[in-house]
């Protein structure tokens, strides 16, 4: 689970990358990425089957490589089981903040990615939704929020 710490380092930054949205702009993915531009950041879409095309209105890049200078960041929503192979290229990039989705149902975050960040020295947010965070916080989100509480808000 992630600290407080982490997830308030996260946000702070202006520069994230974000595998895993979509072309299609009803996909949940897309309302986070939505979101987190909302409050200034600058946003680079990483979507392979759609590189160079227009994701939220962001030019889309084929990988993390491949995303101009600087990414202070990147958040990670694909399958579990494809979170690793993303968090390797975060650090061969030499990205510092990865944090793996997860929310209601599958998630990102996976025991060998959150590993692989640890052990490259990289800061992890594992386990939680930015919509949990990226105030004002909402529905559902507020209630996820303060449901968990305990162990995504703990501070050490």
């Amino acid at each position: 689970m992630p600290t407080r710490e982490a997830v308030d380092d996260f946000l702070a930054q202006d520069h994230l990358a974000f595998v895993g949205v979509s072309r299609d702009a009803t996909e949940f993915a897309n309302s986070v990425y939505r979101e987190l531009r909302s409050h200034g950041r600058t946003m680079y879409p990483v979507n392979a089957l759609a590189a160079g095309d227009l994701i939220e209105g962001d030019r889309s890049h084929a990988s993390l490589s491949l995303v101009p200078d600087p990414v202070d960041g990147v958040v990670v929503m694909v399958p579990a089981p494809q979170a690793e192979r993303v968090v390797r290229e975060a650090v061969d990039r030499g990205i510092p903040r990865v944090w793996l989705y997860h929310g209601i149902g599958p998630g990102s975050d996976s025991a060998e990615a959150a590993a692989a960040c640890r052990a490259a020295g990289v800061s992890v947010v594992d386990g939680a939704c930015p919509f949990m965070f990226d105030g004002p916080v909402h529905g559902v989100h507020r209630v996820h929020q303060l449901v968990s509480g305990h162990r995504v808000l703990a501070r050490h």
